[in-house]
């Protein structure tokens, strides 16, 4: 016997009284948790350490139950727990408990109490407060044998109902089992039967004499029985069963609860609900239907003890449906098209703070009669030839993405901001691609299409006017015969020939009605780079060893590859077909104007008919060449029949 200091005390379960979840707790089912420590919770909740508001005493009452003497720690919820027990506003306890051991019938033979919990309502009608001390330094005794007459007759009815006989305090269902047995005592008795009539201590030497047969059977120690051949087989596997989930040997712990096959349907039907999966409907028809816990329904599953400390934090269930792991942590990688371009052209490309563009040019350079002239003596002097302005107006369209987010998916995701990724990551992202496409090749729908960008309000440099862009015909087949000739194929590859055909027709095409100013980039499709990379000389060696080699050898700033030009044909007026291969030019001939108001603005709005998270990102603006034979556009000519492709 030992003196413990303790707060309050009270009934943690009592046996023999039906519990809301259906079980009901047999005398000695926790007699083996007599005069252990188990924490002292508040509402079963294990997920804050706060929620830990002390510690219990727990002691088995032979034919009663398990009796808890509760100590509060000095944290604030633990505090406030002590004024609502002593003030009598909370009086129930409630017990959290696994390695259940029952029968058919819901009875708990065997199980061990992990945590006692105060709660506002427990289960089990008995569990109640029954006394607490009016002072923090009230001493409880602590007995190892703890009798009838140690415990204390505040409980009022719950006490009264607890002391009675064995056969007062039998409730309605155990009386009806009883006028079962007693039909049944006329009739032939089962195995099952008889087993259910022994006493606890009966049982525990049963489940002894079984388990060594068992073992010995195992072990091979064990002959045959030719007797037991006679048995019937259904009352035999009826005993087997009934022994499996009835041991009581306190030297080895066995699995838990167990699902039986009307378990296995409901869990099925409920996993093809909308909305579910198997491991979903595993633990919520376990903590729903059979009342147990998160980690008790874990053993339910596995039959292994969580308690050990084994599993690295997790228990059963999720070892046996782990989660994923996401490979990168963060965000979703976005798959997009190649942006590098897209970045060099908003960059690169003049702005002005007015959207309505106007461009006038006069071209002098064929007209004789505007040419300076000698003067003779005694002549009349002639007047300058007339000349026409050559204009052209561009005025803007708005371009726009929009988007929505359903709130509970914002809700659902808690790894990161769902609505600033979709901003950053995609709305604007896929509005700068779509300008920058429009500025260099067009967007590529039909004019009849309702969200076309049309290119009279940005003019793509691709297909824009000859007096502005220069458009060369790449001829390949005229560059390998001048370089082969008739015997020398074995000395220029393809991408050879590719290179030089590419590098000719570029610096022929600036001797003449080219006026780009400052310094050239090349804007290309990757297989034009590569090819060019892969040119090779003589003894095969590359004639580039780098990009920087390449953009030397064409006379330009910098070469970038953009997916979005691959398989772009072009048909010009008088009906031949044309291959984007390259642009290049200076972007700062090019300018992109918006005024104030019609910069990139970003709307935000939620629809409570649709419960959704709206999102709209647009900008106002026009684009055009600013600049006459600014830009030259290398293709090469294709025939009809392999024509894969519109220009804009």
């Amino acid at each position: 016997m030992s003196n413990k200091k303790y707060d309050f005390s009270g009934w943690a379960t009592k046996c023999n009284i039906k519990c809301s979840d259906g079980r009901t707790i047999k005398p000695g089912a926790f007699k083996d948790d007599n005069g252990r420590k188990v924490p002292l919770v508040w509402m079963h909740m294990h997920d804050d350490p706060e929620n830990v508001l002390g510690h219990a005493y727990l002691e088995d009452v032979p034919g009663k139950g398990t009796y808890a003497y509760c100590t509060l720690n000095n944290l604030p919820k633990a505090r406030a727990v002590k004024e609502a027990v002593h003030n009598g506003d909370v009086t129930a306890l409630s017990i959290y408990a696994n390695q259940l051991q029952q029968d058919s019938a819901k009875n708990v033979m065997h199980g061990r109490i992990r945590e006692v919990s105060v709660v506002l309502a427990g289960a089990n009608d008995g569990a109640m407060i029954l006394e607490h001390s009016d002072t923090d330094n009230a001493d409880a005794v602590i007995y190892s044998n703890f009798g009838e007459d140690n415990i204390s007759d505040e409980a009022g009815e719950v006490i009264e109902h607890a002391d009675k006989d064995d056969e007062e305090t039998m409730n309605e269902e155990d009386q009806e089992k009883k006028e079962d047995s007693n039909v049944k005592d006329t009739k032939e008795r089962t195995v099952k039967d008889v087993y259910d009539e022994m006493t606890d201590e009966q049982k525990d030497v049963v489940a002894f004499l079984v388990g060594q047969a068992i073992e010995d059977e195992r072990s091979g120690k064990k002959k045959k029985n030719p007797a037991n051949q006679d048995e019937d087989k259904e009352t035999e596997d009826e005993d087997e069963e009934m022994v499996e989930h009835s041991v009581f040997d306190q030297d080895q712990e066995y699995g838990s609860d167990f699902i039986s096959h009307a378990d296995q349907g409901e869990i099925i039907g409920l996993a093809k609900q909308p909305g579910m999966d198997f491991q979903s409907a595993l633990q919520n028809y376990l903590e729903n239907e059979r009342g147990l816990s998160h980690a008790d329904s874990a053993d339910a599953v596995s039959g292994f003890d969580d308690s050990k400390a084994v599993y690295d934090g997790k228990n059963s269930l999720e070892l046996m449906f782990p989660d994923f792991k996401e490979a990168k942590d963060g965000m979703p990688q976005v798959i997009r098209n190649d942006q590098g371009w897209v970045t060099v052209v908003l960059n690169k490309v003049k702005k002005a703070p007015y959207s309505r563009v106007r461009t006038t040019q006069v071209d002098i350079r064929k007209l004789d009669d505007l040419r300076a002239k000698g003067y003779k003596k005694g002549t009349k002097k002639d007047l300058a030839g007339k000349y026409s302005l050559i204009r052209r107006t561009t005025d803007p369209q708005t371009v726009y993405v929009r988007s929505s987010l359903n709130n509970d998916d914002v809700a659902d995701i808690t790894d990161f901001d769902y609505v600033s990724y979709q901003y950053n990551e995609i709305d604007r992202p896929q509005l700068n691609e779509e300008v920058a496409t429009a500025i260099m090749i067009g967007d590529g729908r039909d004019d009849s299409s309702p969200d076309k960008i049309f290119p009279d309000h940005i003019r793509p440099i691709w297909t824009d006017d000859d007096l502005y862009v220069k458009h060369v015909d790449v001829d390949i087949a005229a560059a390998k015969k001048a370089l082969q000739g008739s015997d020398t194929s074995v000395h220029f590859g393809d991408s050879y020939i590719y290179a030089e055909a590419i590098l000719e027709a570029l610096l022929h095409a600036r001797e003449t009605d080219w006026y780009g100013n400052g310094t050239s980039d090349m804007f290309c499709t990757p297989h034009l780079a590569n090819q060019m990379m892969l040119a090779r000389d003589f003894n095969g060696r590359r004639l580039y060893d780098n990009r920087s080699q390449l953009a030397a050898a064409l006379d330009v700033g910098n070469i970038y590859t953009a997916e979005q030009f691959n398989d772009k044909i072009r048909t010009d007026s008088k009906g031949k077909k044309h291959r984007l291969l390259a642009i290049v030019g200076n972007l700062q001939d090019y300018q992109v104007g918006s005024t104030k108001g019609g910069q990139i603005a970003h709307f935000t709005n939620f629809n409570l008919d649709f419960n959704q998270h709206q999102s709209l990102i647009e900008t106002r603006l026009s684009g055009a060449t600013i600049s006459i034979y600014s830009f030259i556009v290398l293709e090469e000519p294709v025939e009809d029949s392999a024509s894969t492709g519109t220009g804009a």
